[in-house]
């Protein structure tokens, strides 16, 4: 009995490899996570954290008689780039996560920071070790450290709103748009054509499922860091309801707009993750937007997840009004418009 078809040729080998190739070639999604992602994020990050050397941690010194002379002594080390700021702007600072650290000068300094932001324990040594060789002391410098615990100054009640944020993008983009390109795909919005379901009414439809699932989205993680963390809503809580909500509309309109051409499920998942990833990176979910250049700042706060966070952590934290926070409610309620408009004018029932 041949055994032919049990052992491979050479010729078979080759040709089976070039098709396995073939395939991983045309497949966008999978050459994008194999490639452009590691790319994305190493140029997302190297731009954030740029520094060349030994990473410099941002510290903010209090206005003070003594301020220019202590921040010449931070400046002195490789690691530490120190910078004058007024106590309530140096605090404001530390909320936004713009610092990681706030000095107090005197004849015994005081140290401000969060323990459990990642870093500040470093850059409170890093900071001491300065102070003492500036002082020329050979004992230890008294200083004192006040440690960061009050809600609403702490690195959980930073991250709370921007995973609200993610959560509430994510949602948008994949539970409406994959939703419809999978429809589309098993040939279910075919049949629409045969009724007379309107473009608008049919696409407003998952707008309204996904806003009825950003309130329990919204009030499961605010109950989450409220009761664990004892993250606080300082503003008011209808206000941060009411901008989860049009967060929720612009990433919809976002979901529907990417979904609205979509044939197949693999050009769906490039497009959606195209839209997610970079603001994942650049809108300030895990680290504040400060840590990017200044000529990226006007691309990133036109980016509709920035806006989102900004807002929900000045109301969440500062206790703002949705009045201030009128600036970043625009470029929300924008996206949701050109958003929505587009996916009305490119929607396909096939």
């Amino acid at each position: 009995m041949s055994n032919s078809g049990l052992v491979a040729s050479p010729s078979q080998a080759r040709e089976l490899y070039l098709a396995r190739l073939r395939t991983f070639v045309r497949e966008p999604g999978i050459l994008f996570w194999v490639f452009g992602f590691p790319l994305l994020l190493a140029l997302c990050l190297g731009l954030a954290f740029r520094h060349r050397g030994p990473e410099k941690w941002l510290v903010a010194v209090e206005a003070g008689p003594d301020a220019e002379s202590t921040r010449a002594a931070l400046a002195a080390s490789a690691s530490i780039e120190p910078s004058i700021s007024t106590a309530i702007d140096a605090g404001r600072r530390l909320d936004h996560g713009e610092v990681v650290l706030v000095v107090r000068p005197g004849v015994a300094p005081s140290l401000s920071f969060d323990a459990t932001r990642p870093g500040a324990t470093a850059a409170a040594s890093a900071v001491r070790d300065a102070l003492e060789r500036a002082a020329g002391r050979k004992d230890v410098l008294a200083v004192a450290v006040v440690p960061v615990t009050a809600p609403g100054r702490r690195y959980i009640d930073f991250l709370i709103p921007g995973l609200l944020g993610m959560g509430l993008l994510g949602g948008g983009l994949w539970g409406v748009g994959y939703e419809i390109v999978g429809m589309r795909v098993k040939r279910l919005l075919k049949r629409f054509t045969a009724t007379p379901m309107s473009r608008p009414l049919f696409l407003g439809s998952f707008v309204v499922h996904r806003l009825a699932i950003a309130v329990v989205e919204t009030a499961f993680l605010l109950t989450f860091g409220y009761f664990l963390f004892d993250v606080e809503v300082r503003g008011s809580i209808v206000g941060v309801f009411a901008t989860a909500l049009l967060g929720g509309v612009a990433f919809a309109g976002l979901g529907l707009a990417i979904a609205s051409r979509a044939r197949n499920l693999e050009t769906a998942n490039g497009l959606m993750n195209a839209a997610t990833l970079p603001m994942w990176m650049l809108s300030g979910v895990f680290f504040a937007t400060s840590n990017f250049p200044e000529w990226m700042r006007p691309l990133i706060d036109a980016l509709p997840l920035t806006a989102l966070n900004d807002a929900l952590r000045a109301q969440m934290g500062d206790g703002a009004s949705l009045f201030a926070c009128a600036g970043p409610l625009g470029i929300l309620a924008a996206w949701g418009v050109v958003s929505y408009a587009v996916a009305l004018r490119w929607f396909r029932w096939q």
